[in-house]
């Protein structure tokens, strides 16, 4: 006969009163009592608190030990009462202080209904979170006063605002199914927004016109990776688009209820630059003005007057830049969280993800997996947010070893789940910054007439580059792949669309 035998329960994950408490941790027995006669009951009981209710939710051991049984024993198909049990507590003697296994036959025959389980469930679970909010309390006081040189106290902060996160994501016990009828709703309120745009733009707008008609915009809880080796402008595209964003508006509904035009709000991550180079940057793209003359300050009169009013028009635009280095999940979750709340959020832009740091005290059994758990929190953050995510990403150097140095999928460095968890995978290139470096000499057994046609060539290869960029779509969940070609102006670090006439004839 197959053995069923079931399982034990670890009753150590259950949160004991150590009697140093004056006051007893948050229970009720009795609805315990009351759930576990409901289901002994009648196993269909089950099925109401089965989504969100554990054994470890239960304040009482024993009342854990009967509540996984049942579990097992209705998954695997058998049936679970005060018979079915009896043997197995009657051999491991766990129900001895309650009265023993005529205790099950006691909590079934009291029963009343199963109507009430999933509020009964919901008690149970409600009652354990705040014995666990009262761990983390406790938690907390003690870490504080313990002096570690590992951990600063605004990591710890970071550390413990983590762990509340967490404690409020099981907190919730209205999760499961969302009805098709109302993921239809949602989606057509999106085909709805792109129809009356007359873009075809249902997401955050670009503000380049070929990369919306391949995207269709930034849409809402995607995360999008753009990918690059150095020096492609990695850094120039995505601020050149935080400031398109920054500077759009959206519709939406003043204190009075009166439709208004609602400036756009963007999150940048500054992680590699500086609050106010990142600054200088933007305002020399926008300036159209050399960021190398105004870090030297060797503008004209006529230049500086431009650059200064381009900075007051600037300055009332909702671009906000957070430079923290070494900035963890949580700490990026809890500041994009304050900024909605008090200015809203549109967009969030990351540069870059290798740059960021794991969960304060964690620790990882590798970069590859700090690097991947950082990635799904990045796309968490993006469905909680319920924004677009840009995050920038390295490519590794293998790249560099192809004829053809054009990125691909495989090329994501320390990659893990990136590519997994992204909804968008960008790649920029830029043939000019290689053949610009690829200048041929003059060989040994080569003419005059033959190094000067390799000049010639050389020169005509990199007249067709001159200027220009790609950005290659090498993954879109919701569309399809392809390239665009975009203008580069590296004097400004500017990326804009390239003339009607200069675009590429489709894309490959």
């Amino acid at each position: 006969m197959e053995d069923h035998a079931i399982p034990p329960f670890d009753v150590s994950d259950i949160p004991f009163d150590d009697g140093q408490e004056l006051r007893s941790p948050p229970h009720n027995y009795e609805v315990e009592q009351a759930l576990l006669g409901a289901v002994l009951s009648n196993n269909k009981a089950f099925e109401r608190i089965s989504d969100f209710l554990l054994p470890v939710h239960f304040a009482d051991p024993a009342h854990a030990e009967i509540y996984h049984a049942c579990k097992t024993l209705i998954e695997r198909g058998q049936l679970a009462n005060a018979t079915t049990l009896k043997n197995f507590f009657a051999s491991n003697g766990n129900l001895e202080d309650l009265g023993g296994t005529s205790y099950l036959a006691e909590l079934q025959s009291n029963v009343v209904t199963i109507i009430n389980a999933s509020e009964y469930g919901k008690i149970i679970h409600d009652l354990y979170i705040r014995r666990e909010l009262i761990d983390l309390g406790e938690e907390v006081v003690n870490n504080a006063h313990t002096h570690e040189l590992e951990l600063s106290a605004t990591q710890q902060i970071e550390g413990a605002e983590q762990k509340l996160y967490r404690l409020a994501e099981e907190g919730q016990t209205e999760g499961g199914f969302t009805s098709f009828a109302d993921a239809l709703a949602v989606s057509m309120n999106y085909i709805d927004v792109a129809m009356k745009q007359g873009d075809g733009i249902s997401g955050v707008s670009s503000g380049l016109r070929d990369v919306d008609k391949l995207l269709g915009g930034f849409h809402h809880s995607d995360l999008i990776i753009l990918a690059a080796r150095p020096s492609m402008g990695k850094t120039a595209f995505v601020t050149n688009i935080a400031f398109n964003i920054a500077q759009s508006t959206k519709p939406g509904h003043n204190a009075e209820g009166d439709e208004v035009d609602i400036p756009m709000s963007v999150a940048f991550f500054s992680l590699e630059m500086s609050a106010d180079q990142l600054a200088s940057r933007i305002l020399s793209s926008a300036a159209e003005t050399p960021s190398h003359l105004m870090r030297k300050g060797e503008l004209t009169e006529d230049q500086f007057e431009h650059v200064f009013q381009v900075s007051r028009a600037l300055s009332n635009y909702k671009l906000f830049i957070d430079d923290t280095p070494n900035l963890t999940i949580p700490g990026l979750r809890n500041r994009v969280r304050r900024l909605k709340r008090q200015h809203g959020l549109d967009i969030i832009i990351v540069d870059y993800l290798q740059l960021m740091s794991g969960a304060p005290g964690g620790k990882s059994d590798s970069r590859v997996q700090e690097v991947s758990e950082i990635s799904r929190g990045l796309k968490g953050i993006a469905k909680e947010m319920n924004v677009p995510v840009i995050a920038l990403s390295q490519l590794s150097r293998q790249t560099e070893q192809r004829e053809d140095k054009r990125p691909q999928l495989s090329d994501l460095r320390e990659s893990g789940s990136i590519e997994q968890d992204a909804d968008v995978v960008i790649f920029l290139y830029r043939d000019e910054y290689y053949i610009a470096r690829e200048k041929p000499g003059q060989g040994a057994d080569d003419s005059t007439d033959k190094f000067h046609e390799k000049l010639a060539n050389h020169e005509a290869r990199l007249d067709a580059a001159r200027n220009k960029a790609e950005m290659i779509v090498g993954k879109q969940r919701h569309g399809p792949i392809g390239s665009v070609e975009l203008h580069f102006n590296g004097e400004f670090t500017k990326f804009s669309d390239l003339a009607e006439e200069d675009q590429l004839p489709e894309s490959y």
